[in-house]
């Protein structure tokens, strides 16, 4: 139920995690549990599609299907308010720009194109809002 309640929510452009009753983290995605404490968790959380990036890869080697222009870059971004990040494309910045602390939001998809699946992201793309500060996010490294 927490896996269908988070796309259900993708597909309306909104992005739910839920919190551990126990540690008080916020689970993205949620899985009805915590991974840490082992309780099960229900209440939702609705987090902004803005945040930033904890960690990221650039990639230069093509593999079979990608349409892909190389080199292109994958991050895990944290949204505002989450305990655990989404991983996603990093677009619009060129790769050697990009950084851990980046602030980034998410670019959807047209309307039509919406689906409850995290291809409904197109990509994340810089704010040019200032860095994050390490200490925000260090323990989401």
């Amino acid at each position: 139920q927490a896996t269908s309640r988070f796309l259900r929510g993708i597909a309306r452009r909104k992005i739910y995690g839920e919190r551990c009753g126990t540690c008080g983290k916020v689970i993205l995605p949620p899985r009805g549990s915590c991974p840490i404490d082992g309780v099960p968790t229900s209440e939702q959380v609705e987090l902004p599609d803005h945040g930033i990036i904890t960690t990221y890869c650039v990639v230069n080697v093509k593999f079979s299907g990608s349409a892909m222009e190389l080199p292109y870059v994958c991050a895990t971004v944290l949204p505002d308010g989450a305990d655990m990040g989404l991983f996603g494309l990093v677009q619009e910045i060129p790769f050697d720009q990009i950084r851990m602390g980046l602030r980034v939001q998410a670019v959807w998809v047209d309307d039509d194109e919406l689906r409850p699946d995290l291809g409904s992201i197109k990509w994340w793309r810089p704010t040019g809002e200032p860095d994050a500060a390490y200490e925000s996010y260090q323990e989401h490294v």
